[in-house]
């Protein structure tokens, strides 16, 4: 069945657990569908994982446009989920309406991700009441690294906390349909899904979330030096293609590759009438 904001609202009130992982490409998003996930998050995390950034801070709509578009064409029943890049809805309301419209138009995505508490939700209202759902992002903000002072985990103390905490209810009020919920403490991420009727999605939060999302390369393992503590590694991609390739190249230079099984044939009495 085809996934929406709606069942996902739905899932929660049944118990049903949820379940979210990044594609960026096509081919990883029909692998991603086919295994059943219930929504794939194209994520601004693509600025590191496929264009090597040190951050988020230089994706542009343009990125998120181009990735999200050919994730759509491999997408049939999971939930797509566009990331809005840094300030592509902070300047103004007006443009976080006409930037998650591109996103929907553009990118084909079918519900947009912003991050950010009661500054944005005046935008998150905007974009609702234009038709396009919206998740939230709490928590552990990469758009505001620099702010944040580094990648650290958020809401420890009681003010931060509290913080979270009503930043989520407001986000619901504006009416987003989901919240993600980053690197907090299990037992905040637990008192929010608590408080709140829509769905939260941990990463690093805990498993008292109503879902989980992983960045799929963290989960496959594909950086051998990258390893978050909150991404258990599922499989051990990266060193299966790099034995892979490496083996190609062996068999390349020792003419193994590519055999017979690997060519064409033709009436090789014609090769001697050439000249």
């Amino acid at each position: 069945m085809k996934n929406t904001s709606v069942t996902f609202r739905e899932a929660k009130a049944k118990g049903q657990k949820l379940s979210m992982l990044t594609a960026y490409d096509y081919t990883t998003a029909k692998l991603v569908d086919e295994a059943g996930i219930d929504a794939i998050l194209v994520g601004d995390s693509l600025g590191m994982v496929m264009l090597g950034y040190e951050d988020t801070i230089s994706v542009t709509m343009e990125d998120m446009i181009h990735h999200s578009a050919a994730v759509a064409r491999g997408t049939k029943n999971a939930l797509l989920i566009t990331d809005m890049p840094f300030m592509s809805y902070q300047t103004s309301v007006y443009d976080a309406v006409v930037n998650a419209g591109r996103l929907m138009k553009e990118g084909r995505a079918q519900a947009v991700k912003l991050e950010g508490g009661l500054e944005v939700c005046a935008h998150v209202k905007a974009i609702v009441n234009a038709s396009i759902p919206v998740c939230g992002h709490l928590g552990l903000t990469p758009q505001s690294v620099n702010a944040l002072g580094g990648f650290k985990v958020q809401g420890k103390g009681e003010e931060a906390a509290q913080r979270i905490l009503d930043e989520a209810r407001a986000l619901e009020e504006a009416g987003a349909f989901a919240v993600v919920l980053e690197c907090v403490p299990r037992a905040l991420a637990e008192k929010i899904t608590e408080s709140i009727s829509i769905p939260t999605i941990g990463i690093g939060a805990g498993a008292g979330c109503d879902g989980q999302v992983l960045v799929y390369q963290d989960m496959l393992a594909m950086y051998s030096d990258m390893a978050p503590k909150f991404a258990k590694q599922y499989a051990q991609v990266g060193s299966q293609m790099k034995q892979a390739f490496a083996a190609y190249k062996q068999e390349i230079i020792d003419g193994v590759f590519p055999a017979a099984e690997h060519t064409f044939k033709m009436d090789e009495t014609i090769i001697d009438k050439l000249y």
